[in-house]
């Protein structure tokens, strides 16, 4: 199929965009689907202020994914947030099946924003030259995530 959107980046600055955004859209849609694992099988004394964090999560994620899949639509990059793609590609650490405990909730939920956030990161460094507005999106990303895992990690302590 020939391109339908075009855009004014060359294409050494399109692939780096585009790679850094797709990986963020299947990284964000993992974390949205592992917070929503979460939410349905938390149990234990926390159990209501946890459920609620994870909404709070999910949420935030949903809002991202569609951000940055519609930058990388924006810029002629075709998003992939297809099941097995995410499975094959997500940067995200997973989440057990079954029940799991307020405290194992908060350490997974931790963990996977912590894997994730790192991955940004990686990606606003590899965006900077090649396409600042990119990278001003997935720094935006990278500061609510950040203090989203802040939050969470304050639960640990």
């Amino acid at each position: 199929m020939a391109q339908p959107i075009t855009t004014a980046l060359d294409q050494e600055q399109q692939r780096i965009a585009g790679d850094a955004l797709c990986g963020t859209v299947v990284d964000l849609i993992d974390l949205s689907l592992i917070a929503k694992q979460a939410h349905w099988n938390v149990i234990g004394p926390r159990f209501r202020t946890v459920h609620l964090a994870l909404d709070e999560l999910v949420a935030a994620a949903r809002e991202f994914t569609d951000s940055a899949a519609e930058r990388a639509t924006s810029i002629g990059v075709s998003p992939d947030g297809r099941a097995a793609t995410v499975a094959e590609a997500s940067g995200a650490e997973g989440f057990p099946a079954d029940w799991q405990r307020d405290d194992a909730v908060v350490e997974a939920i931790t963990s996977n924003l912590a894997a994730v956030i790192t991955r940004l990161r990686q990606r606003i460094d590899a965006t900077e030259k090649a396409d600042p507005v990119t990278q001003d999106l997935l720094i935006g990303i990278t500061a609510r995530l950040e203090q989203l895992h802040w939050m969470w990690q304050a639960q640990l302590s």
